[in-house]
């Protein structure tokens, strides 16, 4: 998946807006991060990925899944967004999206 592809497709998502994080693209939900890219280009930040399910990821396909130690105590995980299919973002951040969607739009 390219960039631009995940950006069209967060920005159908009610109530999702570009933004920037830490000098990087991200993507906000009422000003609260659903995802950013990270500094190298390709790595997205997908956030509310309880460890346990973060080490089976990464166990399971460590060419797409993987996560440096800043985050190692923080539920998130890296996917390598240039070996991910839509269907395999759209899965890992419609979680993040529920979680951060203010109540009233649920």
């Amino acid at each position: 998946m390219t960039f631009d592809e995940l950006s069209a497709l967060l920005l159908s998502w009610p109530h999702v807006e570009a933004s920037t994080s830490y000098g990087t693209p991200s993507f906000k939900v009422n000003g609260k991060l659903l995802t950013r890219l990270r500094e190298d280009g390709d790595s997205l930040l997908i956030k509310s990925v309880p460890p346990e399910e973060r080490e089976m990821l990464c166990q399971a396909c460590p060419e797409l899944y993987y996560y440096t130690d800043h985050y190692r105590d923080y539920p998130m995980v890296l996917i390598r967004l240039s070996l991910a299919d839509q269907e395999t973002i759209t899965t890992m951040l419609e979680r993040t999206y529920r979680e951060i969607l203010p109540k009233k739009h649920r």
